[in-house]
């Protein structure tokens, strides 16, 4: 077992298709949170995919389910067969501060809690310890500097990222938590999201992001998209209507869900024709 303790939830005591998790992390040396969603009729198994959705500044693991729908969302799309079963994995950031920005620490590492241990937790609470199904990772505004950031430096890792209103910079925070980021990592991929991405050592999983027409994030992440182009880095950038809010959130998702359904269509076309 990863974790010292593991605390689930009761099935008979919490709401349809929901698990609820705490952990003891070793990457944190401390205990975390995650909510797991999959809807009735969907059955869990070795394969199934898992889709790693990243709150931002002031969250934590209940923010997607419950103040974005997500939960509701995926149900709609999977039982309308949209997109394939999967398995939602939302994960507290490690709660420090106003935000952990998903990064190396001095005092823990939430980076690996979100790569390592949090999938490890999910396969665990479904008995699929051991099983390495397609991990698809999705953020919001902080976690989704994390999304596309870690895409870049674990390409191997990720089948797909997607990400809404990111950060583009780990400065960006500066305006936004309380706390200082002198313990955090300075390494360049972990700073920032163009860095990363060209640090890929191999071909960086298919990417997708989106901002808000009314996003004071926008400039930046058109940035971004002139970035990925100028260093050939395939990707698909898209602008809404739309602010830094939950409303346009919540509208993201099934973008990110339908990118995911598409990636895996791709995947398995590919595979179909090397046989």
């Amino acid at each position: 077992m990863m974790f010292r303790s593991f605390e689930k939830s009761d099935p008979a005591m919490s709401p349809a298709g929901f698990t609820f998790l705490t952990v003891k992390s070793a990457a944190l040396r401390q205990r975390a949170d995650m909510t797991l969603y999959v809807p009735e009729n969907c059955v869990v198994g070795p394969g199934t995919p898992i889709v790693l959705l990243l709150h931002g500044v002031y969250g934590s693991h209940w923010a997607w389910s419950f103040k974005g729908g997500a939960h509701q969302t995926a149900t709609r799309l999977m039982h309308g067969g949209d997109v394939p079963a999967m398995l939602l994995c939302m994960p507290s950031d490690g709660m420090w501060g106003d935000g952990s920005g998903y990064v190396p620490h001095r005092s823990g590492n939430f980076e690996q809690w979100i790569v390592d241990e949090v999938p490890a937790a999910a396969l665990s609470a479904y008995g699929l310890t051991g099983a390495t199904p397609p991990l698809f990772i999705a953020g919001l505004s902080m976690g989704g500097f994390a999304a596309l950031r870690l895409a870049g430096k674990y390409p191997d890792r990720f089948a797909a990222a997607s990400a809404h209103s990111a950060i583009t910079q780990v400065s960006n925070l500066d305006s936004l938590i309380l706390e200082s980021r002198c313990d955090w990592s300075t390494t360049p991929a972990d700073v920032s999201v163009i860095s990363a991405l060209r640090s890929a050592a191999g071909a960086v999983p298919p990417l997708r992001f989106d901002c808000g027409s009314d996003d004071a994030w926008l400039q930046a992440n058109r940035r971004l998209h002139r970035e990925l182009d100028d260093s050939r880095i395939p990707h698909r950038f898209e602008e809404y209507p739309g602010d830094h809010d939950w409303s346009y959130w919540a509208q993201g998702l099934e973008r990110s869900l339908r990118f995911f359904g598409e990636t895996l269509q791709n995947r398995e076309a590919d595979s179909g024709e090397r046989m």
